[in-house]
């Protein structure tokens, strides 16, 4: 009897050891696949800066490296990005906040079920038919009722599409944060006479600011990395401007426009892209930086 006890608890062991490994090559999965994506994009931004200063690089307002003189200022590339995602967060903020205090604090549970899975599909929708949305729609209709003199590729109609398209990312994970808020928090403002709204903004929202917060800058970071529409929607000129109206080119854009297979291997045009495409990895690394600092900060505030 002891052997066969002595023997289960050896299999036990031994299950366990495998699925603890198994485990741990999961995880080892994400970590070794960012240490190769950093390996490549810093060995191969090498080579850029080896003929572009890093001053030049972060500092110069023309990008022209498929033209004669050749200029590597990335601010344009950086400027469309930051202007299509500031457009974007015009939309999505505070419309996905709003759709997250609905379905979590008003919305009666048949209208939840409907609107929650329809919110689903909207995030199931492919970013091309999105850009493709932004080009054949949304741009017609705004040079229609708004702008006459707007151009066809333009940030504007990016940043509103793509505002639209990042809606479900936030509204999901701010409204996850909003029913996690302790249902003893709402009892008790209410027993001392709180309305509804002030229940939510002045107890609910406060209480699940940190996920809030950090819906806000995935979803942001969810923009800035966006390929597709902008491709398709904004256009490709860098240029450095604030005005939505005129065609700009985001730095995923580059990627796209240089990574068609017509650019020789090894040349400073071909090591262009990973320059960009480092900078976009530490800028989306720093969102997200932010977002986690946000967090642990108001976790342990409230």
């Amino acid at each position: 009897m002891a052997t066969v006890w002595a023997l289960k608890r050896r299999t036990t062991r031994r299950n366990e050891q495998i699925i603890f490994l198994v485990l741990f090559l999961s995880a080892m999965v994400s970590i070794l696949t960012t240490v190769g994506i950093i390996y490549v994009l810093v060995s191969e931004s090498l080579g850029f800066f080896q003929q572009v200063s890093l001053w030049d690089f972060l500092m110069g307002s023309q990008w022209t490296p498929l033209f004669q003189p050749q200029h590597f200022g990335v601010l344009p590339l950086v400027g469309g990005t930051l202007l299509v995602t500031g457009l974007s967060a015009l939309v999505a903020l505070p419309v996905g906040l709003g759709s997250a205090v609905y379905l979590s604090e008003y919305a009666p549970e048949r209208a939840r079920r409907v609107l929650k899975p329809l919110l689903e599909v909207l995030a199931g929708v492919p970013t091309v038919v999105y850009g493709y949305f932004a080009l054949t729609f949304v741009t017609p209709l705004l040079q229609r009722y708004l702008f006459h003199d707007m151009i066809v590729f333009n940030a504007l109609s990016a940043g509103l599409v793509m505002g639209i398209m990042i809606i479900p990312l936030v509204a999901a994970l701010s409204e996850d944060a909003m029913v996690a808020v302790p249902r003893s928090l709402r009892e008790g403002a209410y027993a001392l006479g709180a309305t509804k709204f002030e229940v939510v903004s002045k107890v609910v929202v406060p209480s699940a600011l940190s996920g809030v917060v950090a819906a806000f800058i995935l979803g942001l970071s969810r923009a800035i990395g966006e390929t597709m529409l902008v491709t398709i929607a904004a256009g490709a000129t860098p240029r450095l401007t604030l005005d939505p109206r005129e065609s700009i080119q985001a730095m995923t854009a580059y990627i796209v426009q240089v990574s068609l297979g017509e650019t020789p291997h090894g040349t400073l045009v071909y090591h262009s892209i990973f320059a960009v495409g480092l900078t976009l990895f530490v800028m989306t690394l720093g969102m997200n930086i932010l977002g986690q600092w946000v967090v642990h900060r108001w976790r342990a505030r409230y």
